[in-house]
């Protein structure tokens, strides 16, 4: 706990006097912040402004139970928590307000989101975890309304599994499950399902989870009444509050006047005492707060609140009424406050002008630079005059930013194709510098670049001593889980029926008696907070594996993992790392909803994770083992139909490693390549075995491994072979056969190659229906994979191929 904000300790009442004035500074600027940060918005030096003012002051509370090694987990209203923990300060915050993309100015995200989106380090430069317990934490936001409550979730069940568990290493994450997960949320966002999910799931799990409601009771210009039954969140849970039964599994909720200091310090005090000692999970609604400038920047809250409601607002702004007890309760005189909060306002002035400065810098200096080699081109032209034209207009950027100078230098670039005779070098160097530079500031930690990056993990084989032994797939699965279980003390896995009966697929047979209720667990029915359960405990040192049931239901929690998950190490500018493994079966079975293979859809909303999807269960365990020994987060699709089918068993489970980012040729061949993967890759190689036998040679290759694809680029060689491609796969037309198609022609430069035009086969644009006959005419059959091969060996040649 911050001494100078503390709660907990006696203090004189000058000490007191002060702790309040240092409240009030930091309230104070934070408003300042706001004020002038909107001036700048409408200026057009920001792009955009979203505020946390009028919620300052729960916020200052807060902040004086607010432990090291408590979390935040939180939306964009605040700024002021973060000040007052130290983490941003008057300068930091316009230049997250401007886009700064020196991550040394603008610690929040260097740039990539927009001002409001908070968060601190949790790993070091060379990707391993800092301590944090030596400091307080706050998880990457994301703007996404209720999007922060899911990873919420499973901050708070951290505490909780480290008080529970003897864990290696766990003193750099916990003090004996003592921390507290803070949650943000506003009123109006309460409604989302994520909200209800997350609270629920508290409740059952009983962690230690502060929840604060920031309710002004408006949802930008909507009021409460049509957003929350009872237009309270706090009236219509009620019947979560506990009631002091045995072993309940049950809420504390605390309801708070948002602008009444003593009643703030207090609540908070008991918020945190109830869930830090106690681990029981504590919604605490704070009501009658404010939003003087309205919710963004893009509009005004005069248009929808009353002549009424906007005096009251003034009146009982939380800042407002803070100064108006300081003063009645003589902590400090009118004359005392006036010159302190003119110097605040200087103070934060200086810090914008200081922060507009250095964001102009680095644009200012490139200018200059490219300014001198365009004039050192001029005396080279033959026809100078559009060239000083351009120069001129660069002169006229007072403020560039990185944009104007990149875009006027291939602007420059352009003129020059006429200009046989000018030296375009210096120019050339120029652009490619700033590509390069600029690039490398917006677009680097979409995945880890470091050592430990999953696809730099040594392939190791799978090992056999007696190829007549095998067994179902399902029991490679488990034993193999079993070696990792015992080799990662802080390995858990969880889902729908995955503990008592070890999955729907029997692939955790037997392991929750052998490792106990806390690495092998059940969850009820929800599944984007068992996705943000994972990567609450992912962030937090744990490595969890969050299985969905089947691959139909992932689109529950797509949203999570799309925004949260996949994006975090990006956000963070690679600051943050969740390595969660998401564990789920798809492809082939029975029916709508228990066939799907969406593919395409995964690929396109789940950049920044790995999409692995193994043709047999041993394919699948070497992942896991692969996916164990480094620390970025995957989705791992196994193969529905597969469970049951025999494999050889291994004698190196749990050390064999399945590489990511590799095709594995299945049976070579010289006339056609045909790419596929999961359930279907088995009907290609029936079909290439019977095609065989016909004088057709196929090349049969296995993707496995989606995101990333075919790193070495070994199937354009094999299209180099065979002069012909085809993609098989279970997707709809255009989805994940499309991806492949622009890998495997565009990136690997496989149309140079090809002698017949490229063909995909999918699966029907509707879901697949139900039952065998739904399954074959839904999904492509052997007979259709049959076709398609005999079809494009057909048109290449007739004479030997007679039409079907």
């Amino acid at each position: 706990m911050n001494p100078e904000i503390s709660t907990a300790s006696p203090i004189t009442f000058e000490e007191f006097k002060q702790q309040v004035l240092a409240d009030y500074k930091h309230a104070f600027i934070s408003r300042e912040c706001s004020l002038l940060g909107r001036r700048e918005v409408l200026s057009g030096k920001a792009k955009f402004g979203i505020f946390g003012d009028g919620k300052e002051l729960p916020q200052i509370a807060m902040a004086k139970v607010f432990e090291p090694g408590d979390w935040r987990s939180g939306y964009y209203r605040d700024q002021t928590l973060m000040m007052r923990l130290g983490h941003l300060n008057a300068t930091s915050f316009f230049h997250g307000l401007y886009a700064t993309t020196d991550p040394v100015l603008e610690p929040m995200s260097a740039g990539r989101q927009m001002g409001g989106h908070f968060m601190t380090p949790s790993i070091d430069a060379e990707g391993g975890w800092l301590n944090h317990t030596n400091q307080t934490n706050s998880s990457a936001d994301i703007s996404c309304t209720a999007g922060q409550m899911p990873r919420l979730l499973g901050l708070a069940q951290a505490s909780k599994v480290y008080k529970n568990q003897n864990i290696p290493g766990a003193d750099r994450f916990s003090r004996n499950g003592r921390e507290i997960a803070w949650g943000t949320i506003g009123n109006a966002s309460t409604s989302e399902g994520h909200f209800f999910e997350a609270i629920n799931a508290a409740g059952v799990l009983q962690v230690p989870l502060v929840m604060c409601v920031w309710d002004d009771d408006y949802g930008i210009s909507v009021p409460a009444d049509y957003h929350t039954t009872k237009g309270s969140i706090s009236s219509m849970l009620r019947g979560l509050q506990r009631e002091g039964k045995p072993n309940e599994k049950a809420f504390e909720i605390i309801k708070v006047k948002g602008w009444d200091y003593p009643a703030l310090i207090e609540a908070f005090q008991k918020a945190a005492d109830i869930a830090r000692e106690e681990h029981v999970p504590v919604l605490l609604h704070v009501i009658e707060l404010t939003q003087p400038q309205g919710h963004s920047t893009s509009g005004s809250h005069e248009r929808y609140k009353s002549e009424e409601r906007l005096t009251w607002e003034r009146e009982y702004d939380c800042n407002r009424q803070f100064r108006k007890w300081i003063l009645e309760n003589e902590l400090a005189a009118d004359e005392e406050l006036k010159p302190l909060e003119k110097s605040w306002k200087l103070e934060v002035r200086a810090a914008k002008n200081d922060a507009w400065s250095d964001f102009l810098q680095p644009q200012r200096q490139d200018k200059d630079a490219l300014e001198q080699i365009l004039l050192g081109l001029v005396p080279q032209l033959s026809n100078p005059q559009p060239m000083e034209a351009l120069i001129e207009r660069l002169r006229s950027f007072k403020e560039p930013i990185k944009r104007d100078v990149h875009s006027l230098a291939r602007r420059a670039r352009t003129l020059l194709l006429q200009e046989q005779g000018a030296d375009k070098t210096p120019l050339q160097h120029f652009i490619e510098a700033q590509a390069e530079k600029n690039q490398q500031a917006f677009s680097s930690h979409l995945y880890n670049d470091l050592p430990s990056k999953a696809t730099r993990i040594e392939k190791i084989k799978p090992t056999y001593r007696n190829l007549e032994d095998t067994v179902d797939g399902r029991v490679i699965l488990r034993d193999n889980f079993e070696q990792l279980f015992e080799r990662y003390p802080e390995m858990m896995i969880f889902g729908e029926d995955t503990g008592t009966i070890g999955d729907v697929n029997q692939g955790l047979e037997g392991l929750q008696k052998k490792f106990g209720e806390w690495r092998v667990s059940d969850t009820s029915i929800r599944e984007t907070t068992i996705v943000g359960q994972g990567i609450g405990l992912a962030m937090r040192g744990l490595r969890p594996i969050a299985e969905i049931q089947y691959l139909d239901y992932i689109l529950y929690a797509i949203q999570t993992m799309s925004d949260d998950l996949s994006t975090l190490r990006y956000r963070s500018a690679g600051k943050q790392k969740a390595p969660l493994i998401i564990r789920t079966r798809g492809h082939r079975l029975e029916g709508i909803w228990h066939s799907g293979s969406p593919m395409g859809a995964l690929i396109h909303l789940l950049r920044g994770m790995y999409i692995l999807v193994p043709r047999n269960m041993t394919q699948a365990a070497g992942f896991y083992n692969t996916l164990m020994k480094g620390d970025e987060p995957a989705l791992v699709i196994e193969s529905l139909n597969g469970y049951r089918l025999k494999e050889i068993r291994p004698t190196n489970l749990g050390e064999f490693c399945t590489p990511i980012g590799e095709v594995q040729i299945m049976k070579p061949g010289s006339d056609l390549t045909v790419v596929s993967y999961g359930s279907t890759l088995r009907i290609v190689d029936q079909v290439a075995k019977e095609v065989q036998e016909m004088g057709i040679d196929v090349e049969v290759i296995d993707a496995q491994s989606l995101l990333p694809f075919d790193i070495e680029h070994d199937v354009v060689k094999s299209v180099k072979k065979t002069n012909r491609l085809l993609i098989v796969d279970e997707d709809v037309p255009g989805g994940c056969s499309a991806y492949l198609l622009q890998e495997i022609l565009e990136k690997q430069g496989g149309y140079q190659y090809l002698d017949s035009a490229p063909q995909t086969l999918a699966a029907k644009a509707h879901r697949p229906a139900y039952a065998s006959d739904g399954d074959y005419y839904s999904k492509p059959s052997a007979e259709d994979i049959f076709e398609a091969i005999y079809g494009i060996m057909q048109e290449a040649k007739p004479h030997q191929f007679p039409p079907l």
